[in-house]
C-alpha cells in the first residue's frame, strides 16, 4: 500500500501525509464523477422502468405521453356500451370469441363495479345499447362481422315498437345490471347499428347533459367500445377508457382485445382499470 502511495505521490516522504493526500483524492474524484453514478443508482434505474399497458395496469414510461383525466362532478359521466347477453353472458351467441377475454379481464363483475359507483356516487351513467330489428336485416351490404352477427341472430328484436320476447333474449341486459340500469335515472340512449355512436343519439343526450367528460366502457372492445372512442373524440369530448372493464374475441388468427388496447393507449386521454377508476369517481364525489 505504501510502495503504491509513493507511486502516485513520490515526492512525499511522510506515510501519514501520504494517506491523507490519497483520501483527499478520493473525496475529490467522488465530487467530480458523482453525478455520473447518480444516473443509474437504484432509484432512478426503477424511475426508468416501462411497462407497456394491459388490461389491469395502466402504462408506466411506455414512451407515450400521458394527458391523464380528471373525474370532475357535474361534466363527467360514465358511458357503457353493449352490457348485453350475446356478448357477456356464457348462454350468448358470441361467448365462444369473447368469453376468454370476458374471464381473464374480469369484465362482468368491473362492469357492476362502475354500476355501482354509478348508483352510490349518482354520476350520470348512460348506456349505448345495440339492437337489430327485422328491417335491418334486409341491408343490402355488410361489412365482415355484420354479416356475422346478421346470421347469427345477435341482438335481435322483433321491431322498435315492442318489447315482445325482449326479456331474458340475447338483446336483454344481463341480469346483474337491470337494477342499476331500470332505475329511471340511468339515460338508455336510441341503438346504434354498426359500431358507433354516429347512428344513434349518444351524442345528442351527453351534450343535452352538459357531459364534457366520459368515462368509457362495456362491449366489444376492439368493435364498439373503441368505435365509441373515436366518435367521442371527434365530437369534442374527453374520454378515458376502463381497460379491464371491456373485452374483445379471440380466434385462431387474431385477437380483438389486443389491438383494441393498442389503440384505447394513443387515442385516449387516458386508460385505467376498474379499481382505480372507481375511486377516482368516488373520490370527485367524496364518497
Amino acid at each position: 500500500m505504501e510502495n503504491l502511495l509513493r507511486h502516485y505521490y513520490g515526492r512525499c516522504t511522510n506515510l501519514a501525509a501520504l494517506t491523507l493526500s490519497f483520501f483527499a483524492f478520493l473525496i475529490l474524484a467522488a465530487a467530480v464523477v458523482g453525478p455520473a453514478f447518480a444516473v443509474t443508482s437504484p432509484a432512478q434505474t426503477a424511475e426508468k422502468a416501462s411497462r407497456a399497458a394491459t388490461a389491469k395496469t395502466p402504462p408506466v414510461n411506455d414512451g407515450f405521453p400521458e394527458p391523464g383525466f380528471q373525474v370532475t362532478k357535474g361534466d363527467t359521466a360514465i358511458v357503457i356500451t353493449d352490457p348485453q347477453n350475446d356478448f357477456l353472458s356464457p348462454d350468448g351467441v358470441t361467448w365462444g370469441v369473447v368469453g376468454k377475454s370476458i374471464t381473464d379481464n374480469g369484465t362482468v363483475p368491473n362492469l357492476a363495479a362502475l354500476f355501482k359507483s354509478a348508483d352510490e356516487t349518482s354520476i350520470p351513467l348512460f348506456v349505448s345499447p345495440h339492437y337489430y330489428f327485422e328491417h335491418d336485416h334486409k341491408w343490402k351490404f355488410e361489412g365482415a362481422l355484420e354479416t356475422l352477427m346478421h346470421t347469427i341472430g345477435m341482438f335481435d328484436r322483433p321491431n322498435a315498437l315492442t318489447l315482445d320476447g325482449f326479456e331474458g333474449s340475447g338483446a336483454d341486459w344481463l341480469d346483474q345490471y337491470k337494477p342499476y340500469i331500470n332505475n329511471g335515472k340511468t339515460v338508455v340512449t336510441s341503438p346504434h347499428k354498426v359500431y358507433g355512436p354516429d347512428s344513434n343519439d349518444l351524442v345528442l343526450q351527453l351534450r343535452k347533459a352538459g357531459i364534457d367528460k366520459v368515462i368509457l366502457a362495456g362491449m366489444s372492445s376492439n368493435l364498439c367500445t373503441e368505435s365509441h372512442m373515436r366518435a367521442l373524440i371527434e365530437n369534442g369530448f374527453e374520454v378515458m377508457v376502463v381497460t379491464d372493464a371491456t373485452a374483445g374475441a379471440i380466434t385462431e388468427h387474431y385477437n380483438g382485445f389486443e389491438a383494441s388496447l393498442t389503440n384505447f393507449r394513443m387515442i385516449a386521454s387516458a386508460i385505467d382499470n376498474t379499481d382505480n377508476t372507481v375511486r377516482a369517481i368516488k373520490a370527485a364525489y367524496r364518497r
